[in-house]
């Protein structure tokens, strides 16, 4: 590890981060259905091209920003996959005039009336009807009208192409506990978004594609009868959410936040560390979990993990480590100036804080990768 990198800093283990793409990419290999990498949390054209390496084609991304970057490093198929709004549609429709094929996706007949009337100059993007597979976010359901009409409008404009069906089952997954109920969500992901595809072929319509995923849905899925392709993102780095939830071990989590112990609070039995809320995030996803890691567990620099540690709260700029059985903390193993590795509660959030990823273990050690942030 570079010893002049400045904290707090955003390392990524190259051997481990491969190991996660490998896994994922060789599982859906064997099943025969293709892999749409959500682009979301790596926001980075090194790990798309790892990402290549094990047979990604066709990709996933939640801002246009990314988008743009990602098709200047060459990446084409492309689903934004967040709600579309015509004030967006331009930036959308310049990408596919230079041959990055987007695809939108959208959940209301108002939406689809108002893009199918707009002039939209370049090659037809395609577009997804959302579905809405847990009431956790945004999409229509197989019961509602809406649905219908939708995909309905859609399949007629003559600047619009017609896609399929789309659905995240983060929220059934991402509350699931244990096996049982993570292969019930992921079927319930599947089921409740082949519905919504036989409603509209039942009302005489084309679906060529339907395009379902969440890590968790990916990784303990039993069935994908009926699927295209399958879109998951944080594998590729993990955190301890994901461990909790049986995805991944610890050891698995690729990306780590190092800190520097900047004072000792013996009386409140604390280490405080210059990793605070906007190097950590204060995503509290693990709140609900039986192992609550509060903002993050810790490990050494080699990457060992102290079972005993945890970060309990954030301010802006510190973070604020103790024991987890309240146990008095072993100062004398981490003096001021010593630095840790912080295991991120979401990784997804707490790497936004950075602009690029410190390499290490792996062929490109050493190396700055950069990060596309913003929209």
């Amino acid at each position: 590890m570079p010893e002049d990198l400045q904290t707090p800093c955003l390392l990524l283990d190259e051997t481990v981060m491969r190991q996660n793409i490998r896994g994922m990419a060789e599982r859906f290999k064997s099943i025969g259905i293709s892999l749409r990498p959500h682009l979301k949390t790596a926001k980075s054209a090194h790990i798309a091209h790892i990402l290549q390496e094990h047979g990604a084609d066709r990709w996933t991304v939640s801002t246009l920003k990314e988008a743009e970057y990602f098709a200047q490093a060459g990446l084409t198929d492309m689903l934004y996959a967040v709600s579309i709004i015509p004030q967006k549609m331009e930036r959308l429709m310049n990408l596919n005039r230079k041959g990055a094929q987007m695809s939108l996706c959208l959940d209301s007949p108002e939406m689809a009336k108002h893009l199918s009337e707009m002039k939209l100059e370049g090659p037809n993007p395609g577009v997804y009807l959302e579905v809405d597979v847990d009431g956790h976010r945004t999409g229509v359901k197989a019961d509602q009208q809406r649905a219908i009409e939708t995909a309905r409008i859609v399949s007629k404009a003559s600047n619009l192409d017609f896609a399929g069906v789309m659905a995240h089952g983060g929220g059934i997954s991402y509350a699931a506990s244990g096996r049982q109920e993570l292969e019930a969500a992921a079927e319930q992901e599947r089921t409740g978004t082949l519905a919504v595809k036989e409603a509209l072929m039942s009302a005489g319509l084309p679906c060529p594609n339907v395009s379902i995923g969440s890590t968790p849905t990916a990784l303990f899925g039993t069935s994908y009868e009926g699927v295209t392709d399958v879109r998951a993102g944080v594998y590729v780095f993990q955190d301890v959410f994901q461990a909790n939830l049986g995805m991944c071990a610890l050891e698995d989590i690729a990306a780590t936040v190092l800190t520097s112990v900047i004072s000792h609070a013996p009386h409140l039995n604390r280490i405080v560390i210059d990793a605070g809320g906007l190097a950590l995030s204060k995503d509290r996803s693990c709140a609900s979990q039986t192992n609550d890691c509060s903002y993050g567990f810790l490990a050494d620099l080699d990457g060992h993990i102290d079972p005993l540690l945890y970060v309990e709260g954030v301010s802006q700029e510190h973070g604020y480590i103790t024991t987890r059985d309240g146990n008095p903390l072993p100062f004398e193993l981490y003096p001021l100036g010593s630095q840790l590795r912080v295991l991120p509660n979401h990784s997804c959030m707490t790497v936004a804080a950075y602009e690029n990823y410190q390499v290490i273990n792996g062929e490109h050690d050493h190396e700055c990768w950069q990060r596309c942030n913003h929209w």
